[in-house]
């Protein structure tokens, strides 16, 4: 089974990125001829400044996903943790990030009031993202009814309902914990508390992260002046989609050619795909260097309120 999985992953990488470098190839010479202006240049910028508050708002996400399982978090060493966890998605396997956050979680230098539980650690560390993509699909909707993908990507939000959410998130720990290579994994999927109620306030903090990430993306549409190409729903529909395929999707770490690949093939019936790719590759590289900048400021202030310690494994 983890064989398969492996396969799975490798031909999912290879075919994404194979489609992406078909697709760059192709459109070589229609990307050269795309360029930035000053004005372009700083819509890039201010992407990169959107992104990273996005990343600060995924951060305190994890921290209300924390409080609503009765945790006491402490904020600001929570989301610089959250932070210096967050470059380790672009290692291979793209799950490092997750193990790192539950044995932070349930450290003794744990950002929160007190150290938690293994299998509390390993729920609110998975319960993020899921919500965090069944927030980005509701928002396909938002795109119009696209032939039935905007229903359809509304019904996700049922699974957040307890009697389907908490047979989820047992599947989803029995199949990660022992992909996070975490030790006594058996043990920490036993102690996981079940779910009572229906999860709004995650999916508002989510909300919130999203449409941030989405404002980053929408900066790299307006440095190339393509605004008027689609509708703002319509852009924001694409990139929700893509998006949630980058993250749940098995393949490349970080979503890499996942999301670019979902991206064009959902809006090259609208835009030219030249100019979809340009701002794919502007937006990875802006999400990338906010990633980075994010990860390297959270350590320097790690370091500085905490003496030189971080609370965080820097091996």
């Amino acid at each position: 089974m983890k064989l398969a999985a492996l396969d799975l992953k490798k031909w999912i990488s290879l075919l994404s990125a194979g489609f992406l470098l078909a697709a760059l190839v192709g459109h070589g010479r229609q990307l050269l001829q795309l360029s930035l202006d000053g004005q372009g240049w700083l819509w890039l910028l201010l992407g990169v400044g959107l992104s990273l508050l996005s990343l600060v708002a995924n951060g305190l996400a994890l921290g209300v996903v924390l409080q609503w399982l009765g945790l006491i978090p402490r904020w600001q060493a929570l989301v610089l943790a959250y932070l210096q966890t967050n470059l380790r998605k672009y290692l291979p396997g793209g799950i490092w990030h997750l193990s790192a956050r539950v044995n932070l979680l349930r450290s003794a230098g744990a950002p929160l009031a007190a150290p938690t539980s293994g299998g509390v650690a390993l729920l609110a560390v998975l319960l993020d993202p899921l919500v965090a993509a069944v927030m980005a699909l509701a928002l396909v909707a938002l795109g119009g009814l696209q032939g039935g993908l905007g229903l359809l990507c509304l019904l996700p939000l049922l699974l957040l309902l307890p009697r389907w959410l908490n047979p989820l998130l047992a599947w989803l720990e029995r199949r990660r914990a022992p992909e996070l290579a975490l030790e006594n994994w058996q043990g920490l999927v036993d102690q996981s508390p079940r779910l009572p109620s229906y999860p709004w306030p995650l999916l508002l903090a989510q909300l919130g992260f999203v449409l941030l990430r989405f404002a980053g993306f929408a900066c790299c549409v307006l440095a190339f002046d393509l605004q008027w190409s689609l509708e703002w729903t319509g852009w924001l529909a694409g990139f929700a989609l893509a998006w949630t395929a980058g993250l749940v999707v098995p393949g490349a770490p970080g979503g890499l050619g996942v999301f670019e690949a979902v991206l064009l093939l959902r809006l090259g019936f609208a835009v030219p795909e030249a100019p979809i790719l340009a701002i794919a590759i502007s937006y990875r590289l802006v999400v990338s260097l906010a990633d980075l900048l994010a990860a390297s400021t959270a350590r320097l202030d790690a370091a500085r309120i905490n003496g030189g310690s971080s609370g965080v494994d820097r091996s």
